[in-house]
């Protein structure tokens, strides 16, 4: 490494945010500009540990301690090179990544990590000012025709590579504007949508095409996709979301949080939105549900000036340290505090909702709640029991459930005729579904997950179906791409 001392000289320091109360007047992104002289002390902090747990820790298998020496050279045309050869989008990771890499990163033993995820911003955003990011089309086309079908991090990360193949690739999306979860269910003010598009105009000058308003097996059919093209790629994610099915869930002012999240999304990108808008402003607003996407409920309900934001979660408060239960490398299952708890609001855990309560008119007034208290039973079961005394309701007439998702909307895989495992994802044996040409990544295979997750299945994907058209693939695997960056 550059500085065999840095992680000695130099503590962990990162950008810092534009105050709360001024950040939630707009959608824009929150952190400051950062010196570079600063990051490249951060890249100093990479200890040349001998074992780098951060590359099993990312999904992508990402080259971590070689870019950031590159970094701390002030190479950056190396740092882009090594970086992009195993993560077709640190411009997505870079901001939303909630960094696995960290969590293992050999220095946080005993030491805050290495920040590996402003390093791989940095990285990104200096090539593109330097100019080292550009289109690289194909030098020969195989003529086999791919369908991909969603346009999220799965979906893009699949095109990309299968692009690179040299085969003529199709992505289609059933919204008007490509992206997928990156484009609705995230928002402005953690991913400026100007990043996404900027990266497409790289792919088209690649050679993918992009096809909007295209809902398969609604204005454009499963049969028509087959003839069209050698082999399909599924990845539409998990978009079915887990409901809670208890008294007056049907009242008005109880809603899926990606319907709110998506509705904002879209306003902020001047589209006119075709259903009556939800809206948080002058409301008491419940997040359920304590998860990212419970958060970014958070961050946008604080935006559209609601009175007041509560957040509850079913389990129990976690530690704000590493217990003997999660211990380093693993994921560490700690109290982490995002830029929206930061706005303001209340956080609560080990709650239970028990009835949405409305008035005449079937609008939400309040939700009945009960403390709950977690513990084993007599056969060993880890479950919960009510606190008695602890019934409550609170006024709210914005109930949002961000509890997760459950599966792909399977109307799809029936179209196709692919069959469903017992969660109802995409079942698969090597991303290959039941019918041969048709094969499956993202969300819609192994259920909701990470973005870096999804861009890994996506890379992945590609070399099987790569395998499929041609025999053999010569894209990259992780571990490949592991060998090959003495190159660099």
């Amino acid at each position: 490494m550059g500085q065999k001392d840095g992680f000695l000289q130099f503590n962990r320091e990162l950008p810092q945010s534009r105050p709360p109360q001024e950040r939630i007047k707009d959608f824009k992104e929150i952190y400051d500009e950062f010196p570079e002289k600063k990051t490249n002390q951060q890249a100093a902090r990479c200890m040349d540990c001998g074992v780098p747990f951060c590359h099993n820790g990312c999904p992508l298998g990402n080259i971590i301690p070689e870019f950031n020496d590159a970094v701390y050279r002030e190479q950056w045309e190396e740092a882009i090179q090594i970086l992009s050869s195993t993560n077709n989008f640190p411009e997505f990771t870079g901001r939303i990544c909630p960094a696995p890499c960290e969590a293992s990163c050999v220095l946080g033993i005993n030491k805050p990590p290495v920040a590996i995820e402003h390093i791989e911003k940095t990285i990104v955003e200096k090539a593109y000012e330097l100019g080292y990011v550009t289109p690289h089309p194909p030098k020969n086309r195989t003529g086999k025709k791919v369908a991909v079908i969603g346009s999220g991090p799965a979906g893009l990360a699949t095109a990309a590579q299968l692009n690179k193949a040299g085969h003529w690739v199709t992505v289609y999306e059933r919204e008007n504007r490509i992206g997928g979860l990156l484009r609705y269910g995230i928002p402005d003010f953690k991913l400026e949508k100007w990043v996404i598009d900027r990266k497409l105009e790289i792919m088209k000058a690649e050679g993918i095409k992009f096809e909007v308003n295209a809902n398969i097996g609604v204005n454009i059919s499963a049969e028509e996709i087959n003839e069209n093209h050698d082999a399909v790629v599924i990845c539409t994610g998990a978009t079915l979301p887990r409901d809670l099915p208890i008294p007056g869930r049907e009242l008005e002012g109880v809603h899926f949080a990606m319907d709110f999240l998506t509705q904002q999304n879209k306003e902020v990108a001047g589209d006119k939105l075709q259903e009556e808008k939800i809206s948080a402003r002058d409301k008491d607003v419940l997040v359920i549900g304590g998860g990212d996407t419970g958060s970014d409920c958070i961050g946008t309900s604080h935006r559209q000036s609601a009175r007041s934001v509560t957040q509850i979660e079913l389990l129990s408060k976690p530690f704000p340290n590493r217990t003997e239960n999660d211990p380093w490398p693993l994921w560490p299952m700690t109290l982490r505090t995002s830029s929206s708890h930061e706005e303001g609001g209340q956080r609560q855990w080990a709650i239970l909702t028990k009835e949405f309560i409305g008035n005449s008119n079937g609008q939400l007034e309040k939700v009945k709640l009960v403390d709950i208290e977690w513990g084993m039973d007599d056969s060993g079961k880890q479950g919960f029991k009510e606190v008695p005394g602890s019934e409550r309701e609170i006024p709210c007439q914005l109930a949002l459930l961000a509890i997760g998702f459950l599966c792909p909307e399977n109307e799809l895989l029936k179209a196709f005729g692919v069959n469903a495992d017992l969660r109802g994802n995409a079942d698969t044996k090597n991303y290959q579904t039941n019918i041969d040409h048709i094969f499956a990544a993202g969300d819609a295979r192994r259920g909701q997950s990470l973005v870096v997750w999804a861009i890994s299945e996506g890379r992945e994907a590609a070399i099987e179906v790569d395998k499929y058209l041609m025999g053999e693939s010569r894209l990259p695997s992780k571990d490949d791409s592991f060998l090959n960056v003495m190159s660099y």
